[in-house]
């Protein structure tokens, strides 16, 4: 009974890996907001290598339409600048010496389509990976049978576990879209 409850335990951590990317992957599209998250992703030149935004600068939010990045090497600025305007997010960066401010302009309806759709393209990764992460799970069990370590009535009890985990994962991947598609769609 213990190696299914490590098999169970192993599958939903991994299905909780994909949520968290998920929301990571949710927390770099625009809704037309700012937000601090909204540059995570990007990454700079830097001292021979590409390092994440927040290792060179610091990211706030002055205004509810504006980011500023105050970067801490001054020799870095155009590199900053450079990544950000470069990221394929639409913004135009404004460079002040050390300090880069960030307006977010609102999105045009045809963005906003473009963005819900990138969202679902995530949400339809994330399940994917549930779905193979259920696999695994499955597979597993039907070895642990095969080697004649749980009868074929708990094989199927415990497919029935993986598979209700899987449910659920799924579901909260659909309400993570849901929420996100809204945040998108206000004005």
């Amino acid at each position: 009974m213990s190696a299914i409850n490590e098999i169970k335990a192993d599958v939903e951590a991994r299905m909780e890996k994909t949520i968290d990317a998920l929301k990571r992957n949710f927390s770099g599209l625009r809704t037309g907001r700012a937000s601090t998250s909204l540059l995570d992703a990007i990454h700079v030149e830097a001292y021979g290598s590409s390092v994440p935004l927040s290792q060179v600068g610091n990211v706030s939010v002055p205004e509810s339409r504006m980011l500023s990045v105050q970067v801490w090497d001054k020799g870095l600025v155009k590199n900053v600048e450079k990544a950000i305007r470069d990221s394929n997010l639409g913004l135009n960066p404004m460079n002040d010496g050390t300090l880069i401010r960030i307006p977010i302009p609102p999105l045009s309806e045809e963005r906003r389509l473009e963005m819900v759709k990138i969202a679902g393209k995530y949400a339809e990764e994330a399940r994917v990976s549930v779905r193979n992460i259920r696999r695994d799970g499955m597979d597993e069990v039907k070895n642990m049978e095969k080697r004649s370590e749980i009868s074929e009535d708990e094989k199927r009890d415990y497919e029935d576990v993986i598979q209700k985990s899987t449910d659920a994962m799924i579901a909260r991947i659909d309400e993570h879209l849901k929420t996100k598609e809204q945040e998108i769609k206000q004005v």
